[in-house]
């Protein structure tokens, strides 16, 4: 079941964005509401893991350092933007931000088909 959860299939990649965003919303409401700030970084970190785990193996190293800096600035940006606009305000703006940075960081994947022909020469 563990290697299931951990294969990048086609579904795992396309979750990759989301998981990335529901964890920072999940990690923040989690402490929040528990008052146990450690619960909710435990959850940030599994969700984190995981979107690492598909993201290395479909993507690469370097996709996966660049969602991985997004994800670890998004959560240290929301403190000082939740004394600004608010605690929720701020975890859901970095949320949603992190995440279509993650969405537009994952390269398509290879089933997708080429329209492009490759040149051929004439026998004519």
């Amino acid at each position: 079941l563990l290697a299931d959860l951990l294969r990048p299939s086609r579904r795992a990649r396309a979750m990759v964005p989301f998981v990335v965003a529901v964890s920072l919303l999940a990690g923040f409401a989690v402490a929040q509401f528990s008052g146990i700030r450690l619960l909710g970084a435990g959850v940030l970190i599994v969700g984190g893991a995981w979107c690492a785990v598909i993201m290395w193996q479909a993507n690469g190293p370097w996709r996966t350092v660049i969602v991985a800096v997004v994800y670890v600035a998004a959560f240290a940006l929301s403190h000082p933007l939740g004394g600004v606009i608010g605690t929720w305000p701020a975890v859901i703006g970095v949320a949603v931000a992190a995440g279509f940075v993650a969405y537009a960081v994952m390269r398509p994947g290879s089933s997708r088909v080429s329209t492009a022909s490759p040149p051929t020469r004439s026998t004519r």
